[in-house]
């Protein structure tokens, strides 16, 4: 008997949710395709997201002395740490390799599962057909089941065009041909830090520019007040409370853009970075042939289980909102399959770990202090900072700090904060004890390795178990 369709599962994107849900569903015994129209495999997260943008950040580390982890595999780089700034293209040479040799991870694991690679742009022709537009031609599927895992592109700048080395966003930064003087970046979020934290690093002039009186609310305020009081002190200047109005360009060369803030202000600049947020890849998609629709900022909307108001298409990852990481999509990707083959699956945990690659680093995992003020549970906090740790003397890094919170009456961990070197690393052990419902007992009868960062946890517990016994 022929079956109704080419295949069990189509899924529209190579990124972490469409890799998973891909593989999980050839684990299941299903025939799975995969759409994808860009250059390399592994989506936004290789091409030109994640990937690129942390392995940028670590030759800017490797040059800047703050890390010699590089110091082997960045080839001419090590040799010019005597000049002032490095060019662009040394920066960038670590970048290619790695986003090349991770490619070449997914792809193997693609076809190591079975998984069909189709290569091109997806569009819906009805609810269950899908045509793959390329170069090379067009070719039209059936599926019984969809994921749509297309991510997102950068907001366009208002009111006028990308242009190269002048005004950029986080899709075309890292296609830069050389570093800039002064540099502007229009939008706090998570990537505008990151990205003005590492071209700081670089000694250049970074002025940030945002409409909020307080950056990254979702992290804990004191955090927050640290990283801002570190980037300060690499000459970063922050414009809080501002808004762009228009922006004049300059001819060159080299061509200069001059901010025009509402309030008057004026912020000239050799390359202006908008990263003031993202919106869902889906103009292509012709989601109307489907019967579905996405919203103003081009995202779908999905149930618990992942599913869009057409039962059999489902999405995950960047295009469904928060919290758009990496790690989460890739999760959501596997549930996803999951749901849609009805394999009985626990829900994504609760606590994840939230990573902000700036220099320095920022992790958190739990509760901030002013949602469990504002919920009114009775908490106590136990702080460690990295100069009282013997590695942080090693590493040379004085300014980073763990803060633990912890529940007043029975001691649960509620909540972990780091910024510093390895912030993103040392988060896990919090997350493992958060996951287990663990609390101070566990951190002030552990024993962990000395000199270790991790000796953080035992110093922040006995901070605050000193609290709590007055």
């Amino acid at each position: 008997m022929t079956a109704p369709y080419e295949f069990d599962l189509i899924c529209i994107g190579s990124g972490p949710a469409g890799q998973r849900a891909a593989i999980q569903a050839a684990k299941l015994g299903k025939r799975v395709g995969l759409v994808e129209k860009g250059r390399v495999l592994g989506g936004l997260c290789l091409e030109p997201g994640t990937i690129p943008s942390k392995t940028f950040r670590e030759a800017v580390q490797s040059f800047t002395h703050r890390s010699g982890r590089f110091h082997d595999s960045l080839g001419s780089l090590s040799v010019s740490h005597s000049a002032n700034r490095p060019t662009m293209e040394q920066l960038l040479q670590r970048v290619e390799v790695v986003v090349r040799r991770e490619a070449g991870v997914v792809e193997d694991q693609l076809w190591r599962n079975g998984v069909e690679l189709i290569r091109g742009e997806a569009s819906f022709q009805d609810p269950h057909r899908l045509l793959a537009s390329s170069e090379e031609g067009c070719r039209s599927v059936t599926t019984d089941q969809i994921l749509i895992a297309v991510g997102t592109t950068p907001a366009p700048p208002p009111g006028v065009s990308v242009i190269r080395d002048v005004i950029v966003t986080s899709d075309s930064l890292l296609e830069l041909r050389r570093l800039p003087r002064k540099m502007a970046v229009v939008g706090g979020g998570v990537i505008g830090i990151e990205y003005a934290s590492m071209f700081a690093a670089l000694d250049i002039d970074v002025t940030l520019v945002d409409k909020r009186e307080r950056l990254l609310g979702f992290l804990d305020w004191e955090i927050v007040e640290e990283l801002m009081h570190q980037m300060r002190n690499r000459k970063v200047t922050f414009r809080l409370g501002e808004a762009v109005e228009h922006i004049d360009l300059v001819e060159g060369p080299p061509g200069q853009a001059v901010l025009h803030l509402e309030s008057g202000k004026r912020i000239v600049s050799d390359l202006v970075l908008f990263s003031a947020g993202r919106i869902g890849a889906t103009a292509s998609l012709n989601l109307k042939a489907a019967g579905l629709t996405a919203d103003e900022k081009g995202r779908i909307q999905v149930d618990t289980q992942f599913r869009t108001l057409i039962p059999h298409i489902f999405a995950a990852g960047d295009i469904i909102g928060y919290p758009s990481l990496a790690a989460t999509s890739a999760e959501q990707g596997r549930l996803a399959a999951c749901h849609m083959f009805n394999v009985q699956s626990d829900p994504m945990a609760d606590h994840f770990p939230i990573g902000i690659y700036a220099i320095p680093e920022v992790s958190m995992v739990g509760a901030p202090e002013h949602v469990l003020t504002d919920k009114k549970i009775p908490y106590e906090t136990g702080v460690a900072r990295y100069r009282e740790i013997a590695r942080g003397q090693i590493l040379g890094d004085e300014t980073g700090l763990v803060k633990l919170l912890f529940h007043r009456e029975d001691r649960s961990l509620l909540g972990v904060h780091a910024i510093g070197t390895g912030a993103t690393e040392l988060i896990h052990i919090g997350q493992a004890v958060l996951g287990l419902h663990g609390g101070l007992n566990y951190f002030l009868d552990t024993v962990f390795n000395y000199p270790t960062l991790a000796e953080c946890y035992k110093v922040a517990a006995l901070n605050a178990f000193n609290k709590l016994s007055l």
